[in-house]
């Protein structure tokens, strides 16, 4: 997985998105980098603030390259629009169409992505029993991609999809038949129908985070027999996830996600594999 070289001990970093202003990402990465024993700085480049565009990437890019920047995570809106700069993509980025994590190499821009792997391994940690299971995956954005692959990737026996944009679920799910077969995974408009025969159910839409309140679903249907996993993580115990506690559900919060996809990109920056569970222990640190 690493894409640095290992004897190196000073990285510049950076966050590339819009509206990023909370993000832990920066906190994380820093806090890490000195628990290693590196001289690791990293920026957020926040859109909103410096006034750019998707249009504005060529020349984010090369900037960031011409001032020494080791790399750059993508994020909300531009993880698609990076992808035509890039000079080589991961597999899991191209099977995705999207990057989060670009690693300047050898004059070289390299697009990665640890956003499903991040989700799974948060998955894994906390539901290893579950690995098999049918899904529904509310959502079929950059999140829920990222979230169906992951599920896909580690064994589950079907994926059902649904999101407000039917046709946004289809080719999603198209997308992942593409890496994973047509009878893993299909967009369906009946959520009460798909979650009948599934054991989990993932919320990868923003319903449920400052701002945007509510459930993405009746909150009839979730059984107390479902696992039930939401990527938001401000706040980390959202309504969904409040609501499957107290029916009894097994639960995965969003900030599993956020702490492993990081996890994920301190790897391909550095070359050094970080303390997982160190980067958890600051996280929860960061969100009480």
């Amino acid at each position: 997985m690493s894409t640095s070289s290992p004897d190196r001990t000073s990285f510049l970093l950076g966050l590339v998105g819009a509206g990023i202003g909370g993000s832990l990402t920066p906190a994380m990465q820093e806090r890490e980098g000195l628990e290693s024993g590196f001289n690791l700085t990293y920026r957020p480049l926040d859109a909103e603030r410096i006034g750019f565009g998707a249009d504005d990437l060529p020349e984010i890019l090369s900037w960031a390259q011409r001032l020494g920047f080791d790399g750059l995570n993508i994020t909300h809106p531009f993880k698609q629009h990076i992808i035509p700069l890039l000079d080589e993509l991961s597999d899991d980025a191209h099977d995705l169409g999207a990057v989060n994590t670009v690693v300047f190499r050898d004059g070289k821009a390299l697009g990665r992505n640890t956003d499903w792997s991040g989700w799974g391994r948060a998955f894994r940690r906390r539901l290893p029993n579950a690995l098999a299971d049918r899904a529904v995956l509310v959502g079929a954005g950059g999140a829920g991609a990222a979230v169906g692959y992951a599920l896909l990737d580690q064994g589950a026996a079907h994926v059902s999809i649904i999101d407000t944009d039917t046709e946004k679920a289809k080719d999603c799910a198209t997308r992942l038949a593409t890496r994973f077969g047509d009878e893993r995974v299909s967009a369906t408009d009946d959520l009460a129908e798909a979650l009948r025969d599934a054991q989990g159910l993932v919320n990868a839409t923003p319903t449920g985070m400052t701002g945007h309140p509510g459930l993405p679903l009746p909150a009839e249907l979730v059984r107390d027999d479902l696992w039930v996993s939401d990527v938001v993580y401000f706040p980390l115990e959202t309504e969904l996830i409040r609501l499957a506690r107290s029916r009894g559900c097994r639960v995965v919060p969003g900030g599993g996600m956020a702490v492993f996809q990081a996890v994920g990109a301190f790897e391909y920056f550095t070359g050094h594999i970080p303390d997982a569970e160190r980067m958890v222990r600051y996280f929860e640190e960061l969100t009480h």
